[in-house]
């Protein structure tokens, strides 16, 4: 999934971020893109050697004395990768399942073998089946609701 980051900020972000030249050259040779930070694979030799570390705590030091960004810890990572991400097949995240932040918008598995499922997005699985409107793939989530006596449970 690649939107354009810079849709995403002037979406969700004030304009606190826009107003402030230092803080949008950011943005100067880097490809704008969005990747959920849900789920992740991080090569640490280089996350160590590129100070990563650092420099996304750096931005939430600034986000801490004005704010420049909501969505939680999701910004300072797309501020530091700015597109030096490479996509995971989709087997090892089926991202997505929380469907695209409509009512009632459900998707399905993607072909294959899938290793983990992600419930991305606004619809989670304990608010639709609690609701009575679940999604079809939400019953997959089902058994591991602690909340629910379930007989596999000892």
């Amino acid at each position: 999934m690649v939107v354009k980051l810079n849709e995403i900020w002037t979406k969700f972000d004030p304009a606190e971020f826009w107003s402030d030249a230092e803080l949008i050259k950011a943005f100067e040779g880097k490809t704008p893109c969005y990747f959920n930070t849900g789920v992740m694979v991080m090569d640490l030799v280089r996350w160590r050697e590129g100070d990563y570390t650092s420099k996304i705590e750096n931005w939430m030091q600034i986000q801490k004395e004005k704010r420049i960004y909501e969505l939680g810890s999701l910004p300072p990572f797309l501020l530091v990768f700015g597109g030096d991400v490479e996509a995971i097949d989709h087997r090892w995240n089926q991202h997505g399942l929380g469907g695209d932040n409509v009512v009632n918008s459900c998707r399905t598995l993607h072909p294959g073998p899938v290793s983990l499922l992600h419930w991305s997005g606004k619809g989670k699985p304990w608010m639709r089946l609690d609701s009575g409107a679940p999604c079809l793939i939400d019953f997959l989530w089902a058994p591991y609701d602690l909340h629910k006596p379930h007989s596999h449970i000892q």
